[in-house]
């Protein structure tokens, strides 16, 4: 007994174990309750930690719900890329449901072709959710991310429209979920909800995981709109006026990309990420997505039509 003790390796349980349990917890509960449920995965860190939960919930055997991604084709190259190379390696079924799709079949009309595709993900969503009879997806919002997201429960009914009441929530005591749905409704599950950016952060690196490198600093050609950095790319050129220069930059969040603005940065790794985020005083989405900065797009009306 005394030669087993001595050979045993103590680990302290922190506060990233925790984390990891509860989110374990919450996937394999929509695994046991739900008929068919779906992982949004987009590429990005937060999916990214998403996919290495489920993968510690779930194997050796295969994940008992495919992976949805709703591209907006204005996504990162980046990002897109890395999507793709690890549903590849983990052998996952991935299904990806564009925009231009919806466009094609005129559910979805874009009349200003500048504008962010963001707040029309919510058709695309709702008609894959239709399509496949998906009654459970899985997303990785975190509740520190932005306000009409600490709104939310972690299980997030939608009616039969895919419409979120923030007034009409399910309680959820002593981590009791509620996933009886009729038929047409849907449910939003959000097992990272009580994480926060220094929390992911903190993950990655514990479990080296592969993100895009566009959320290290790097060099990138920018224009200066308002209190915006925004990168120039094919979607993106500057107007008359504007001056374009090269800076050094990161991403804290990726999406559209001509709603998605970098800041400023030399951090470079992991360690210089948290040690930088934990002295922030603005949430990552508050900084860098300015589709969340106007009212007539403002992330709680977009959640009440359906989006994530």
């Amino acid at each position: 007994m005394k030669l087993v003790e001595k050979n045993m390796t103590k680990h302290t349980f922190s506060h990233l174990d925790a984390l990891e349990s509860e989110s374990i917890h919450i996937m394999r509960e929509v695994a046991a309750e739900c008929k068919n449920p779906a992982l949004l995965f987009s590429g990005g860190k937060d999916s990214i930690v998403m996919l290495r939960l489920a993968e510690k919930a779930f194997r050796p055997a295969k994940f008992p719900f495919p992976l949805v991604h709703i591209d907006t084709d204005h996504n990162f190259p980046e990002v897109i890329a890395t999507r793709d190379k690890l549903a590849a390696d983990l052998g996952e079924r991935l299904i990806v449901r564009s925009l231009e799709d919806s466009i094609k079949r005129g559910s979805i009309v874009i009349k200003d072709e500048s504008k962010p595709r963001n707040p029309y993900q919510s058709v695309t969503l709702l008609e894959t959710i239709e399509e496949f009879g998906f009654d459970a997806c899985l997303g990785g919002a975190r509740r520190d991310e932005e306000k009409a997201r600490a709104k939310e429960r972690i299980f997030s009914f939608r009616d039969e429209f895919g419409q979120w009441d923030p007034k009409n929530q399910r309680p959820e005591l002593w981590d009791t979920y509620n996933t009886r749905v009729n038929a047409g409704e849907n449910i939003r599950v959000f097992p990272i909800s009580n994480w926060t950016e220094t929390d992911i952060w903190e993950y990655i690196g514990r479990e080296n995981l592969h993100i895009p490198n566009i959320y290290f600093a790097h060099e990138r050609e920018v224009i200066r709109r308002g209190d915006n950095v925004i990168p120039v790319s094919h979607l993106v050129q500057p107007k008359p006026g504007e001056k374009v220069e090269v800076a050094t930059v990161r991403f804290r969040t990726v999406g559209d990309m001509t709603c998605t603005a970098p800041v400023e940065s030399t951090a470079s790794t992991v360690e210089e990420i948290i040690a930088e985020t934990a002295t922030t005083r603005i949430t990552e989405r508050g900084a860098t997505r300015m589709d969340d900065q106007t009212s007539e797009a403002s992330m709680e009306l977009r959640k009440k039509e359906g989006y994530f």
